[in-house]
């Protein structure tokens, strides 16, 4: 029998934080559908480890705080201290953080029983089809949001 212990995710997140700074690594198993196709909700397991010697790069998926809460979005942008931060799933919306408010990054996944490491051949693959398939939403949705404002003016 398992011993199933529940917490809040304040609590969960704040231990996560605790591993993470004192350089040990957890899997984390992915909510939502904001990072898919990349990353799979239910499914997928993000290897969270703590920021790479070399630092935070563009098209890092990282966990970070945002507005009271825990996320895991790829880097779209590094300006200074700031980052521009957006899932592969999502539309529009992005978050503006500060490079403090990152607590790890996914040095890989694991899908269905494989690891997939950040850097590697497969990773770069599955992030390169993630975001072609987010470009081409995004042009999808521009164009049916533009006719239903030019179909909306004539009607």
């Amino acid at each position: 029998m398992n011993n199933v212990k529940l917490k809040d995710n304040a609590a969960l997140f704040a231990d996560i934080e605790d591993i993470i700074s004192s350089g040990g690594r957890i899997q984390l198993r992915v909510k939502g559908y904001s990072m898919r196709p990349m990353l799979r909700n239910d499914r997928d397991l993000a290897c969270l480890a703590p920021i790479p010697a070399d630092g935070l790069r563009r098209g890092m998926i990282v966990l970070f705080r945002y507005r009271g809460k825990h996320v895991l979005h790829r880097i779209r942008r590094i300006e200074g201290d700031t980052l521009v931060m957006k899932g592969d799933g999502n539309y529009r919306q992005r978050e503006t953080v500060e490079k403090s408010a990152v607590v790890a990054y996914a040095e890989a996944i694991e899908r269905d029983g494989v690891r997939i490491e950040y850097r590697s051949a497969t990773w770069q693959r599955l992030s390169a089809a993630s975001l072609m398939r987010k470009h081409a939403r995004t042009l999808y949705m521009d164009c049916r949001n533009a006719l239903k404002r030019i179909v909306g003016h004539t009607a």
